[in-house]
């Protein structure tokens, strides 16, 4: 999704940006097989935007006869854009993963204006991940697929960050578009220079065992330069870039492959004069700022400082010093993460850090983690920011993407989804072989100004939105709930992937339909029972007595008493030196 703001000029604080921002952004975290306990892939999404509602897209599988056509749709503000042709056949996708267990996410970083800021004609971030699921089987493929659309139909979007992931290898994909009006014309002559549609893109494949990430700020800086790439030196633009897709991407050796003009367009632009070997993708097309690093790379930081020891070295760079050390793109955690780790790892307000939203009086009496917008504000002359971090309230949906090489592709791969904030959600198994969406996520079942009682979206909003009016007490009530569901349907999905292995055909499909709808259907009953009893038990901002795990009772059959805990003594000094004169005993 967006990011929460644009490109910010020397001079500018970060936090002024912020002010003006849209407020929108998204978290990505990339596993590889050999970073896992189990040897699966994966990488997670939270796709946070104010205005983007929660469900679990799906697209059936179909054929189509030639000469087909469909229309692109803007994921962004649902605006049709234009006609492509349609492929013979398509694969069947649930969210963001295919039934071959191919898995895309993305964030955001915007980059240099004048690469997006004027309209054209071509096709937009959300059609890329969404159409190339429905045509690639693996990251390589979706490599392939991404960057020749883009290079066919143009691009119509801001800088983008794509995580892509397969059974068996995690890429990270960057592109910005070619918008740059005019680019100079001497440079681009000096250069031999012919300025065509699309866009610069570079692709890196993670390592394995190594984890990485992004969360709305580019992250690739200097890059191989493939020998092969040399090779098709002296062709025609459109040979290079076709010659690349064909040749090199399907290449097992190849790690890192990109756009035949990334360099030469930057030169032209006037961004970059220097040797080829010290290009960097992030510092000429998305130079860092204070807010790419304290509101976003910050988030990578705080899941590296997790995994990781040592990690406290670029504390100084995630906070927004520009002369810091700059954190790598991938790291080696010192153990191997299992998948509700991985979960968890999307639950962070940078606990343990010195931006733990937890401590300060922003918090409120109650140290809620979480700050209302906008992100920045000025006071008595000096700016200051909100914390961004992995877990916020704005979230519309998130996932966690497992995929699993060792079992048949429609069992191996599971996409986690939640709804709403991913501190309070729950990651719910949804295989990517089902064919029958739960009513709770379903498309059209509600929308942000639609309450419906069956949406899980409205469910989880509404108990978050009251846990956080008293959060130190609620949230320890909900992650019970939270880790007993969670706990359960991961010793769950064990058993069953044994017995779905041996299936196939229509057999399958209606065991993964069965066990996905009523893994939602619990995760729904047992949320509704906590928002219940989180009213009963913090009604009026008292706390119900419990006992034996009911609600405690006099011999008369009356509520006890309920505890009035006092505000804590940081909240109460602030009232004190605020209002101390007046409520003072005399």
């Amino acid at each position: 999704m967006r990011k929460f703001n644009r490109i910010i000029t020397a001079g500018l604080l970060g936090a002024a940006m912020l002010v003006a921002s849209t407020a929108d952004a998204c978290t990505n975290f990339l596993f590889t097989k050999g970073a896992t306990k189990d040897g699966s892939t994966m990488i997670t999404y939270a796709a946070d935007s104010h205005t983007l509602y929660g469900e679990l897209y799906y697209r059936k599988a179909a054929d189509y006869p030639a000469g087909t056509m469909f229309m692109l749709v803007e994921w962004d503000t649902g605006k049709p854009l234009f006609e492509i042709p349609q492929v013979a056949h398509t694969y069947s996708v649930v969210g963001n993963m295919n039934e071959h267990q191919l898995a895309i996410g993305e964030t955001t970083y915007g980059g240099r204006e004048e690469c997006w800021k004027s309209e054209v004609k071509g096709i937009d971030y959300g059609s890329l991940i969404y159409v190339t699921l429905q045509r690639a089987k693996n990251a390589r493929e979706a490599i392939y697929w991404m960057t020749k659309m883009v290079a066919d139909y143009g691009y119509c979007s801001e800088g983008e960050s794509f995580s892509i992931a397969d059974p068996d290898e995690v890429w990270i994909l960057e592109m910005i578009g070619k918008r740059a009006d005019p680019v100079k014309a001497d440079l681009a002559k000096k250069l031999k220079y012919k300025y065509t549609d699309g866009a610069v893109w570079v692709a890196r494949r993670i390592p394995d065992g190594m984890v990485s990430g992004h969360a709305n700020q580019a992250r690739i800086t200097q890059f191989p330069q493939e020998g092969k790439f040399s090779k098709a030196k002296g062709k025609g633009l459109h040979k290079v870039i076709s010659s690349l897709h064909m040749d090199y991407v399907y290449e097992p050796e190849v790690e890192c492959v990109y756009s035949a003009d990334i360099i030469t367009y930057a030169r032209a632009c006037g961004w970059f004069d220097g040797q080829n070997a010290d290009f960097s993708f992030c510092d000429t097309y998305a130079p860092l700022t204070f807010s790419g690093m304290r509101g976003c790379d910050a988030r990578v930081y705080a899941m590296f400082n997790r995994v990781a020891s040592g990690m406290q070295r670029y504390e100084k760079y995630a906070m927004g010093d520009a002369t810091a050390e700059r954190m790598p793109l991938w790291i080696k955690p010192d153990h191997k993460v299992d998948v509700h780790e991985v979960m968890n790892l999307m639950r962070d307000h940078y606990e343990g850090t010195a931006m733990d939203m937890s401590k300060d009086l922003g918090g409120g009496p109650f140290n809620c983690p979480y700050r209302w917008r906008p992100m920045g504000f000025e006071l008595d002359g000096h700016s200051y920011v909100h914390e961004r971090a992995t877990s916020t309230q704005q979230t519309g949906f998130s996932f966690v993407a497992q995929c699993r090489g060792w079992l048949p592709a429609k069992v191996g791969g599971i996409l986690w989804f939640g709804v709403d904030d991913t501190y309070s959600t729950v990651y719910t198994p949804m295989y990517c072989g089902i064919t029958e969406i739960p009513l709770c996520f379903r498309q059209g079942n509600g929308d942000m100004l639609t309450y419906s009682e069956t949406s899980a979206f409205w469910l989880f909003n509404r108990v978050t939105n009251f846990v956080y009016s008293r959060y130190s007490d609620m949230i320890v009530d909900l992650q019970k709930v939270q880790n007993r569901l969670e706990d359960t349907y991961i010793h769950d999905v064990q058993k069953f992937d044994q017995r779905a292995a041996k299936s196939e055909g229509e057999a399958l499909e209606r065991q993964l339909n069965d066990f996905s709808n009523r893994a939602a259907g619990r995760m729904m009953k047992e949320w509704n029972d906590l928002d219940k009893y989180l009213l009963v038990k913090y009604m009026d901002g008292n706390i119900k007595k419990e006992k034996d795990g009911k609600f405690e009772r006099t011999s008369t059959g009356m509520a006890v008493f309920p505890q009035q805990p006092h505000y804590r003594q940081e909240w109460q000094r602030m009232i004190v030196n605020d209002h101390g004169d007046v409520i003072r005993e005399k």
